[in-house]
């Protein structure tokens, strides 16, 4: 069972919309991964390694409006500085990105 947190907590936790501009290959990841940049609007394009190949290829994402915690520290990934989280579900197939249900401004808050 996992910890029960407060509703501060949550609030810390900044996820947001963002659409993917570019994604390609990753091939000095250690698993399977692509580097993905994504455009947060106001917050910037960030860039990150996500290993979801077992479900899409890099042209499937480009255009795709995703969910990403920005607020992490950076994490450096190999040759690649991390910028964000990328959020997704695992399943037998790989991991789902999570998505949202229509456009909403890049930037916009998860409420």
């Amino acid at each position: 069972m996992s910890e029960t947190i407060s509703w501060a907590d949550f609030e810390k936790v900044q996820l947001v919309a963002g659409t993917v501009v570019r994604a390609e290959a990753f091939p000095e990841a250690r698993r399977p991964a692509y580097r993905i940049w994504v455009d947060f609007g106001p917050h910037g394009e960030r860039k990150t390694s996500a290993q979801v190949t077992g479900v899409y290829a890099p042209e499937d994402l480009v255009g795709r409006q995703i969910i990403g915690v920005i607020n992490f520290p950076e994490k450096q990934i190999g040759p690649l500085l991390s910028q964000f989280l990328l959020t997704g579900f695992h399943t037998d197939e790989g991991v789902v990105i999570a998505t949202v249900e229509r456009p909403v401004p890049n930037g916009s808050r998860l409420a």
